[in-house]
């Protein structure tokens, strides 16, 4: 929620303390490095009992979280490479401070209790998954109540006041399970629209010859439809002469043109 609302004013204000930091030598993932040993910290200290300093060191490994993606968009170098580093360095990072909450409650609470951060960390990785599968299908599935922001917001308020850390983190958990159904229903709406219909599908683009290269930018030459023309699939093709129409027959069935260059 706080991503999707505050994300660009967050980008803009950072922008200049990103500026710098790149002035001075700082690269985006020595940020993203520094943030997982920021969290190794807070696993340490909460599983031993400072619940105080884990709170303290959660804080302070958001600060680099948000610092890399200004760095590196200062320095001009944002790129998958970097943005998938990113999202992994993220989930570890859960992923070690949800097993050092783990490790305080089994030893305060009993050992039933542990395996409310291991729900907590499930769920969490509900979430990302599900928006990285929708991205990887071109939908998308961003918002929800409780994003990573907010988890981390709730995780230090229960360490804040481990009075109220049991109720706190089962409403993470009720939270975090609904918002992994909130964006499960937004990419099934999304994947189930209607979408608009291809002239060649591409599972019967692969059994066109030439046409892979065609819509690569390629020209393709040589290669001359059998049989009659389908209404509607043109496919044009550039000759010295100018331009000539190619249509795909009913029957789909090509062969190469042996009296054409």
């Amino acid at each position: 929620m706080f991503d999707k609302r505050c994300r660009t004013g967050v980008d803009r204000g950072l922008a200049p303390v990103g500026v710098s930091l790149r002035r001075i030598g700082v690269s985006a993932d020595q940020l993203t490095v520094l943030g997982l040993v920021i969290s190794c910290g807070v696993a340490v200290a909460v599983a031993s009992g400072h619940l105080g300093l884990g709170a303290f060191l959660l804080a302070l490994s958001a600060v680099p979280d948000v610092l890399d993606g200004a760095v590196a968009k200062a320095s001009g170098t944002t790129s998958p490479r970097g943005a998938f580093f990113d999202s992994v360095v993220d989930r570890v990072s859960d992923s070690v401070v949800l097993g050092g909450l783990a490790w305080y409650l089994a030893s305060s609470h009993g050992p039933h209790a542990a395996l409310l951060p291991m729900a907590l960390l499930a769920a969490s990785g509900l979430v990302s998954y599900e928006r990285a599968r929708a991205e990887s299908l071109g939908c998308t599935a961003h918002g929800g109540l409780m994003e990573r922001a907010e988890r981390m917001l709730a995780l230090g308020s229960s360490l804040l006041f481990s009075g109220i850390m049991i109720p706190i983190l089962w409403g993470m958990l009720a939270l975090t399970t609904v918002t992994a159904v909130q964006r499960f229903v937004m990419v099934w709406r999304q994947a189930s629209a209607p979408a608009a219909a291809a002239v060649i599908s591409p599972a019967r683009a692969s059994d066109v010859p030439g046409l892979a290269a065609r819509r690569a930018g390629r020209r393709l030459r040589g290669w001359r439809p059998v049989g009659g023309f389908g209404p509607g699939e043109v496919r044009r093709e550039r000759r010295r002469s100018g331009e000539r129409k190619l249509m795909r027959p009913p029957s789909g069935t090509w062969r190469r043109d042996r009296t054409r260059p």
